[in-house]
């Protein structure tokens, strides 16, 4: 049987806790089963709630030790952090560390990504270069920048990509290009592309996990082109012998992980990979169909 360890990627969603996923994804109710249920599908998280606050070391070790083997989080840099002290004399980085610590014991600590604000420019080169060299080198990092200067197919972003190679730390690759693609056709739509930016994609690779954001539409039909753009990218990465991580996300995250199973469709026209394994409500559904 099929598990998410036996992938040569990492593949997962901007959360793990959806209530639109029961019936398909979990067959519990009961939030605390949710995200065992959901890494016996994936093997990868976004752990987005760490921006706006940090859990309990009590909690990070039962996540950690919630999850099937493989399976690994990307947790996101505190707010407080990249926007508030824009990387300048952060105490809370040293918490932030230890939280990671707690993961990377139990062989769980994916890479953790600093998000920068959109106003976070070239102007502050010498901040983000000093904070990234600060970093414990052993962990793996990801950073990901929206400001205009870091696109400029220049010497911003050379020196950008210059600095991630140099410490090995991966640059997130975010695409909204399917969000944006056509106008909105519900609220969640509406309130994406108001939240979202439109940073111009690339596919730039700077360390030797590659991370990639790639935002669809709730029909996610209507990513289609955008996905078949990016399989053979991530399948070249993984041929090379690099480890993605690879994040679906739909503006209603009711679609995410099917949205994450077409992307997984899509590799497998490019490398062999087996299936995706089913649901836990997915299975329950097969096992008391055969019954009758």
């Amino acid at each position: 049987m099929t598990t998410p360890s036996d992938l040569p990627y990492h593949l997962g969603c901007p959360v793990w806790a959806c209530p639109g996923w029961i019936g398909t994804l979990f067959n519990s109710t009961d939030r605390k089963k949710w995200l065992a249920e959901y890494s016996s599908v994936f093997n990868t998280v976004e752990g987005n709630s760490t921006f706006y606050g940090l859990p309990s070391p009590e909690t990070v070790k039962r996540w950690g030790e919630s999850v099937h083997d493989g399976f690994q989080f990307c947790l996101k840099f505190p707010r407080a952090i990249s926007h508030e002290k824009r990387l300048l004399e952060c105490g809370e980085t040293d918490a932030f560390i230890e939280l990671l610590e707690i993961l990377d014991r139990n062989g769980t600590l994916g890479p953790s990504f600093l998000q920068l604000p959109p106003t976070f420019g070239a102007s502050e080169f010498e901040a983000l270069a000093d904070y990234l060299r600060d970093l414990p080198a052993t962990f793996p990092w990801s950073v990901e920048v929206r400001h205009e200067d870091w696109f400029d197919k220049g010497q911003n972003e050379s020196a950008l990509d210059g600095l991630l190679r140099e410490l090995n730390i991966d640059r997130t690759l975010f695409d909204s290009r399917p969000l944006f693609s056509r106008p909105p056709t519900d609220e969640s739509e509406r309130e994406s592309q108001r939240r979202k930016p439109k940073s111009p994609h690339r596919t730039t690779v700077t360390g030797a996990r590659p991370m990639l954001r790639l935002v669809g539409r709730n029909q996610i039909d209507e990513a289609t082109p955008w996905v078949e753009e990016w399989a053979p990218v991530i399948a070249e990465w993984i041929s090379s012998g690099k480890k993605p991580f690879i994040f679906a996300h739909a503006p209603d995250d009711t679609f995410a992980p099917d949205f994450a199973r077409r992307i997984h469709e899509e590799l497998q026209k490019q490398v062999e990979l087996p299936q995706l394994p089913a649901g836990s409500a997915e299975k329950e559904s097969s096992r008391q169909a055969t019954l009758f």
